[in-house]
């Protein structure tokens, strides 16, 4: 187990946008490693209460034993979070103080072998957050066309020479480890020299978002958030690559908008209100000290809105 497992990313930022108090009532939608949760739990003491969301039954296990020492302030489901309205619901947790996403996959994920996300470590092209969730990676590059996987890596990876990987995995099928398909990219397209970026990171990004509908989830669940916030209620999410980000800032702007007519509409025809107030205009990053101490930080955004009353 590495240190970095243990780093929170934009901690003190998230506990000073979300407040927590004692007597709230907050939803982790994204557990983890369960650094965040531990921190709104200790911080909203000594009455705060935490629902705690993860697709990852190991993940779920791991918090548990973390969190033990809150006893019944903390509740926990394994379930992914598009499901947060109904999962809320379940658990008779409405109208709370806050709601956390903390995007992407864990460094749990990426520094163990056994589900996939790694191209740095031999283990089984999986990649499902959740394992008896839908089709694996390797799945899907043992199953789709050329064409379909280029449009996959273009989408997902925003990988721009996605042909050329695409071509290379079907003339290398089957492909059923990391290192393998990382083997494969790197010799369709090579190093650069001069970039740190491995040449396969695109390709994992893109097969791990496809894999598990993070965008499809994503967009189903903001306005389940927003509908469960009470008002003054926060909800904070942090990103981590381009395409989260653009969903959450295009969101966020359209919902704190009275009216999202095209902009040359004479009069107003759509009727819609805003339900929030955007608390940081463009986001807030990890500082330099946090970059140092966490590398994987380096790309993380954190955007938040306030519901209105």
């Amino acid at each position: 187990m590495t240190q970095s497992k243990h780093i929170p990313v934009l901690l003190a930022e998230t506990l000073a946008t979300l407040a927590p108090r004692s007597g709230g009532r907050y939803i982790d939608a994204t557990l983890g490693g369960g650094g965040h949760a531990e921190a709104i739990l200790a911080t909203a003491a000594p009455a705060g209460e935490l629902l705690g969301l993860d697709a990852d039954p190991r993940a779920i296990e791991r918090v548990k034993q973390r969190l033990a020492s809150f006893g019944q302030r903390a509740t926990l489901v394994q379930t992914n979070f598009r499901r947060i309205a109904s999962v809320a619901r379940e658990q008779d947790f409405g109208q709370v103080d806050g709601v956390l996403f903390d995007l992407g996959v864990s460094s749990y994920h990426l520094d163990e072998a056994e589900q996939g996300f790694s191209f740095m470590k031999e283990g089984p092209l999986d990649m499902r957050l959740d394992p008896a969730s839908g089709p694996s990676a390797a799945d899907v590059v043992n199953s789709l066309d050329e064409t379909e996987l280029a449009d996959i890596l273009y989408q997902y990876g925003e990988e721009r020479r996605s042909r050329r990987i695409a071509r290379a995995i079907v003339a290398s099928r089957p492909i059923t480890t990391t290192t393998q398909l990382a083997e494969v990219v790197v010799r369709a397209i090579g190093r650069r020299p001069g970039t740190r970026l491995h040449p396969a990171t695109r390709t994992f990004q893109a097969l791990r978002i496809y894999v598990n509908d993070e965008m499809g989830a994503l967009e189903a669940a903001l306005p389940q958030a927003i509908s469960l916030l009470k008002p003054g209620g926060v909800l904070v999410v942090i990103t981590f690559h381009s395409l989260e980000d653009r969903i959450v800032k295009h969101y966020f702007r359209q919902e704190s908008r009275d009216c999202i007519c095209p902009p040359h509409t004479p009069i107003c025809t759509c009727g819609h209100k805003a339900q929030v107030q955007r608390i940081h205009r463009k986001g807030l990053t990890p500082s330099p000290n946090e970059i140092a101490r966490n590398p994987r930080s380096r790309s993380a955004r954190l955007r938040a809105v306030r519901k209105l009353p």
